[in-house]
């Protein structure tokens, strides 16, 4: 009895979590599926007594994000076209910077980590105005290959800590085999060490993808009127002052956003896991 005592506190603890948790997007769910006239009413934890979708079709297709009410689908499309080549392109030059750094080691390899990692500690406010001069200077301000080379350079450092410390799990007699064979640096990478970093790249994927596309401050500042992010759509969105605040259509609105982030994890999951664990490694 005394033994099932700690497990029972446990599971108490974890269930207690989990309802603080899903407690606030129950209250979203059905909060975006009732009319403002049962919102009114104030019982904001009451399933909704006559269901409708009217707040997502109008979240989708007729919100107004500042002077376009066309609902928050340019946004989403808008985060896609930035999330797409902003997860392919770290992703690639992060794998290479870790296996370089892993088995090839060039002169003044650690000074090259070294200042990586310092990048990652460096608050993204701090360097806003420099990049925004040099993105205006090099004619990419408040463009797609703007916002993509931001969010490039902002996700090299934790890229490349992810796949340096997942190549290093690697027996190094594996790349010295593949070096007696003739194979050369590309040849390596691509026939050996990227299919065996199959989990690192999942997580790098994950984690690229969720950032992204949950930013905002880099969206903002950087993409422009024609590439605002869906999280920029959404703030405005939710911060109107004019007229009737129409919480159900807030409520769609958000979770509409949120929902790629969430299916990513729900889909990838145990890839998570399984990609964290083996990038978990001295390096």
């Amino acid at each position: 009895m005394k033994s099932a005592v700690p497990r029972i506190g446990l599971y108490a603890f974890l269930a207690a979590s989990a309802l603080f948790f899903l407690l606030p997007l129950y209250v979203m769910l059905v909060t975006s599926f009732k009319s403002m006239d049962e919102i009114r009413v104030g019982q904001i934890f009451a399933w909704p007594a006559q269901p409708t979708l009217e707040a997502w079709r109008a979240a989708w297709q007729e919100a107004c994000t500042g002077v376009d009410c066309g609902g928050v689908r340019r946004g989403f499309w808008n985060s896609v076209a930035i999330v797409l080549p902003s997860t392919v392109l770290p992703i690639l030059v992060g794998a290479v910077n870790g296996y370089a750094l892993s088995f090839w080691r060039p002169r003044g390899a650690q000074w090259l980590f070294g200042i990586l990692m310092l990048g990652a500690f460096i608050p993204v406010q701090v360097m806003i105005y420099p990049l925004v001069k040099l993105l205006a200077a090099a004619g990419l301000f408040s463009s797609l290959p703007g916002i993509v080379a931001v969010h490039l350079v902002f996700s090299m450092p934790v890229m490349t800590l992810l796949f340096r410390n997942g190549f290093a799990a690697v027996p190094p007699e594996l790349f010295k085999a593949a070096r007696i064979d003739g194979a050369g640096f590309w040849r390596i990478f691509l026939q050996v060490m990227l299919p065996l970093a199959t989990p690192i790249v999942v997580v790098a994927a994950i984690m690229q993808v969720t950032g992204v596309w949950n930013d905002y401050i880099l969206g903002l500042t950087f993409a422009g009127n024609d590439w605002l992010p869906m999280t920029v759509q959404l703030n405005n969105i939710v911060n109107t002052t004019t007229g009737e605040r129409r919480y159900n259509l807030n409520m769609a609105a958000t979770i509409l956003t949120a929902a790629v982030p969430l299916l990513v994890y729900a889909v990838s999951g145990n890839w998570f896991v399984r990609g964290i664990a083996a990038g978990a490694v001295k390096g």
